[in-house]
């Protein structure tokens, strides 16, 4: 699964990085992004546009918004088909530019903690889903959820799932919305090249979602 990430890129970064041309909300610098909360997400509707969503998937028919902290990933295998995805997949895909994501290891007393990055340290595109829900006063609520599918070599140590990576060639291709009916877009959604990828152990101060500052990617050492 992914329950944790971090967004760090400022607003230049995510600009040359993703091709924003608009930005509807401040960039969130945040190392300790958890359910629940809102995160910069990408999406497309003619435009590349950097908004502030939260993150757990509230399908616009849902009868109470508490169904997202039950959505907050979606499975590659099905989500082209699961009623609470699909409609969503064909239409409404992003983007989640993500510093790293951090991933527990089971073993011993206590799960330890592990921060996985890109080598280059460029961030990493995760392949989401958004969705737009109104109360019963017209109010809308934007969410998102992000994509897992199984965890590759490099990363099967830690656990068996992991989210969907986006190559950046193929960024664009994943937002368009018309790509939708594509088998190419269903072929994105596999593990990651591990060659890409590297990871180091972090303090136990991440499982709170309180702390939040540059040690919590700090490297454990033994």
């Amino acid at each position: 699964m992914c329950g944790r990430f971090i967004q760090k890129s400022e607003r230049k970064i995510i600009t040359e990085e993703f091709y924003v041309q608009d930005f509807f909300n401040e960039v969130i610098i945040s190392y300790n992004v958890a359910p629940g909360q809102n995160a910069g997400i990408i999406l497309n509707d003619g435009k590349n546009r950097y908004v502030q969503y939260k993150w757990g998937l509230v399908p616009s028919w849902a009868k109470d918004p508490q169904i997202g902290y039950k959505m907050i990933n979606a499975r590659a295998e099905t989500v082209p088909e699961k009623p609470s995805f699909k409609s969503a997949f064909k239409s409404r895909r992003c983007l989640i530019p993500a510093d790293g994501f951090y991933e527990w290891k089971k073993g011993g007393k206590f799960k330890v903690p592990y921060f996985i990055f890109h080598r280059s340290e460029r961030p990493l595109s995760l392949a989401g889903l958004w969705e737009t829900w109104k109360d019963k006063d017209e109010k809308p609520l934007h969410t998102f959820t992000i994509i897992t599918t199984e965890a590759n070599e490099l990363l099967q140590e830690l656990h068996d799932r992991m989210p969907v990576i986006i190559p950046p060639e193929k960024r664009e291709f994943w937002l368009e919305p018309a790509t939708a009916d594509s088998d190419e877009i269903v072929d994105l959604l596999k593990p990651y090249d591990e060659s890409g990828l590297d990871f180091h152990e972090v303090s136990r101060i991440v499982n709170s979602p309180q702390n939040n500052t540059p040690e919590c990617i700090a490297p454990v050492f033994h």
